[in-house]
């Protein structure tokens, strides 16, 4: 399954505009950004996509050399689950 980018939003399907699913982050200053929606539709739902995405927002986060900051239930519940797998991304207070 494809993950596109587009500005501030991660998304699966054609239109970035209508995905059938989406992670949208806001960029905090140069060093974090907020993750602060995530949908995934009845079409895709219980495929794991909303892992591939959130995989894909810390696959950003590494590569530019940024914190993530969840306010997105889902990400958040993620994150924290499996905080030693994300210890270099997740933002502490």
């Amino acid at each position: 399954m494809e993950i596109k980018k587009s500005n501030e939003k991660f998304y699966v399907g054609d239109n970035p505009e209508e995905p059938l699913a989406e992670m949208t982050i806001v960029l905090n200053g140069p060093k974090q950004f907020i993750i602060d929606h995530t949908m995934v539709s009845d079409q895709l739902r219980g495929q794991g996509v909303g892992d591939l995405l959130l995989e894909e927002v810390v696959k950003f986060a590494r590569e530019t050399n940024r914190q993530i900051i969840p306010l997105c239930p889902f990400a958040k519940a993620r994150l924290e689950k499996n905080r030693a797998q994300y210890v270099d991304v997740l933002k502490t207070r």
